[in-house]
């Protein structure tokens, strides 16, 4: 299987260097910068879970696709999704099977409004990584998990096929017959955690210490009401998981979205808190939790506007 994946970044770079080390057929679609620079440095990560230090990867510029691909995986940021979408296009046949790994539901809408619904997977993983300065994919955590699945739960051929190539490429995942629910278990917590360590300024062990878990606790109720009435009630499990990891005492945890809050980075607050007010706003009461935490992050985005950053 030809297998694009869309970038080479801290999630493209890293589940993209697996497959390379696998034996799979992996092109790294990248600007020029990223191109120079891993043609001189090769593609390095550093995990617990094995290092590796691959040769320069396969890489195309977007006008210098001539053909199709079977599997175009997608690691962007919600802000970047349309013009990463008009860089692969070139890559998308009539079989090509699009596999996004974005967090929230908004980009499956636009992906499938650009190249068809029957082109577009659901996907989700469970990773912590970034690139430092020298270019190398840093993982940060235990989890390295990919789940993906069409979006009707279907056992498809061409799911079948992605599962046998990602089968021991050595992360953790594989083909689900429920990917919305997983995605949007995914979305309920990440957001929560988004919507509060970036609300606080702090890690969840912090916010536990000033004795704040309540308002994490009300945030989480409140998209998981949203989550419900979208028919994707949290299971036990995954509501037990979320509400543990996130009322953990002594919990260094953050979102990666703090992390760009101080790094005066752009955002995904539209995508990641703004939809969720959007497909909530049915329900008598509102969400002012939520609505607090969106407007926290639309407040700093406007600072980044005013001041031009980029």
């Amino acid at each position: 299987m030809r297998i694009l994946v869309v970038g080479a970044g801290a999630i493209g770079g890293y589940f993209g260097a697996r497959l390379l080390a696998a034996g799979r057929d992996v092109t790294f679609l990248v600007r020029p910068r990223r191109a120079a620079e891993l043609a001189k440095t090769g593609l390095v990560v550093k995990s617990r879970k094995g290092d590796l230090a691959l040769p320069p990867p396969p890489t195309v510029a977007a006008d210098a696709i001539k053909a199709p691909f079977e599997l175009v995986l997608v690691s962007c940021k919600a802000f970047d999704l349309a013009a990463a979408m008009e860089s692969f296009a070139p890559a998308v046949g009539s079989t090509t099977a699009i596999l996004p790994l974005l967090n929230g539901m908004g980009h499956l809408d636009a992906l499938a409004a650009r190249f068809g619904k029957a082109a577009v997977m659901g996907g989700q993983c469970a990773i912590s990584t970034v690139l430092d300065g020298e270019g190398r994919v840093l993982h940060l955590n235990e989890l390295h998990l990919l789940t993906f699945g069409e979006l009707d739960g279907a056992r498809s051929a061409r799911a079948g096929a992605i599962a046998a190539d990602f089968a021991n490429a050595g992360f953790d995942g594989g083909l689900s017959e429920a990917i919305l629910q997983e995605m949007w278990e995914k979305w309920v917590f990440i957001a929560t955690a988004a919507g509060i360590t970036c609300l606080m300024r702090a890690a969840v062990g912090d916010i536990v210490v000033a004795g704040a878990t309540d308002l994490t606790l009300a945030l989480f109720k409140e998209i998981s009401t949203i989550a419900a009435d979208q028919g994707f009630a949290l299971r036990p499990a995954a509501a037990e998981r979320g509400r543990a990891m996130l009322t953990q005492a002594g919990s260094p945890f953050t979102a990666s979205m703090l992390r760009d809050v101080e790094g005066g980075r752009p955002i995904e607050a539209d995508h990641m808190l703004g939809d969720l007010l959007k497909r909530g706003r049915d329900r008598l009461g509102g969400y002012p939790m939520l609505g607090i935490a969106y407007a926290h992050l639309k407040a700093y985005e406007a600072r980044r506007t005013r001041e031009g950053r980029p």
